[in-house]
């Protein structure tokens, strides 16, 4: 498996990444604006909502990324600009070397087929009036393969796969008939059938059952290092992501402030929003249950007129006025390969 870590030229406005290895990066996001026009009474403007904002970044090939950040921060609409379902405002989404806003017709098809989708909610995301045959058949047929046998082959493999090992029972159950551990497994079912390079999992644990969550991210786990995907995981808690990412995107109003692999990121945050969320994380422990945390109060800054300078500077405890209020913030380089974007460094 490739783990291709990301090198950036700090000291620029935007952020710019270059893969660490010598083989092209299967996924690129360079300068990458999502922003959605509101209007007032269907024609007066009155601004757009600034999903996301200036991300660049590269994943490649076998690598598995997680994005996290609070609700609200943009990492939804970057996997559904990713995905193609939202157009981008401005910058490229480079996929194997070509352009999506370039791609059409069966080019645009062979992408689809290329990218699996794991949604949030198993349940609404899998149509009520459809078994689970027909759920794993309908890509296989928008895709052309008609084949009766072809399909039954690929729909058996793939369910044992997600270890539904009683296909035969599964495969005339309907989704209100399946728990849901079994429906997420179906879901990631049919994410896998059309064989893909890339798959991103938008909260794919947070509608389940603790005791069903950790089942979910070995099986992600395994099938990803299995197939050589890569895998970009949405989330919003960072206590899952040690034993799941290779490295980790911290999302902040629209922006990645911080990027390093999982081990160095959990072990030395360095921004303060990151320190954030680490002090947030519940703590099993008897003894820290008593423990008072300095966790920044606030919210997240509206994304239709955000903040000048740093975004998070409202919230933060090390503000440096008439810098952090001020001036945006450009990634630095505070330890090796591992990066920020705040002014306490410099």
């Amino acid at each position: 498996m490739s783990k291709a870590a990301s090198a950036l030229k700090a000291g620029q406005p935007s952020r710019q990444y270059a893969s660490a290895t010598a083989e092209a990066p299967l996924l690129r996001a360079k300068d990458l604006h999502t922003w959605f026009e509101l209007r007032q009474f269907g024609f007066i403007r009155v601004g757009s909502v600034q999903a996301v904002d200036g991300v660049d970044f590269e994943l490649g090939r076998g690598e598995s990324v997680a994005f996290v950040g609070e609700s609200g921060c943009g990492k939804s609409s970057l996997a559904r600009t990713l995905l193609g379902l939202y157009q981008p405002t401005q910058g490229d989404v480079i996929f194997d070397g070509q352009r999506l806003s370039e791609l059409k017709g069966k080019a645009r098809q062979k992408y689809l087929a290329s990218v699996g989708y794991v949604q949030q909610d198993p349940f609404g995301a899998l149509p009520p009036f459809m078994d689970v045959r027909r759920l794993l058949a309908e890509p296989l047929i928008v895709q052309g393969i008609k084949d009766r046998k072809v399909q039954d082959q690929r729909i058996r493999e793939v369910l044992k796969e997600v270890r539904l090992t009683q296909v035969d029972e599964i495969l005339s159950k309907f989704p209100h008939m399946l728990s849901g551990g079994q429906q997420q497994r179906v879901v990631i079912a049919r994410a896998l059938i059309l064989q893909p390079k890339l798959i991103i999992a938008d909260e794919p644990v947070s509608m389940l059952d603790a005791s069903v969550r950790v089942e979910i991210l070995n099986l992600l786990r395994s099938i990803q290092q299995k197939r050589e995907l890569t895998l970009v995981f949405i989330t919003h808690d960072l206590s899952t992501v040690r034993h799941f990412a290779d490295r980790i995107f911290v999302m902040y109003a629209g922006r990645i402030v911080e990027e390093a692999p999982v081990n160095e990121l959990l072990d030395h945050p360095q921004h303060p929003y990151t320190q954030a969320l680490l002090a947030a994380i519940a703590d099993v422990h008897a003894d820290n249950a008593l423990v008072m945390r300095e966790v920044p109060g606030g919210e997240p800054p509206s994304l239709l007129n955000p903040p000048p300078g740093c975004r998070f500077h409202p919230r933060c405890p090390h503000v440096i006025p008439g810098t952090c209020d001020v001036r945006d913030p450009h990634s630095l380089e505070p330890r090796p390969g591992h990066y920020s974007a705040c002014w306490l460094h410099e």
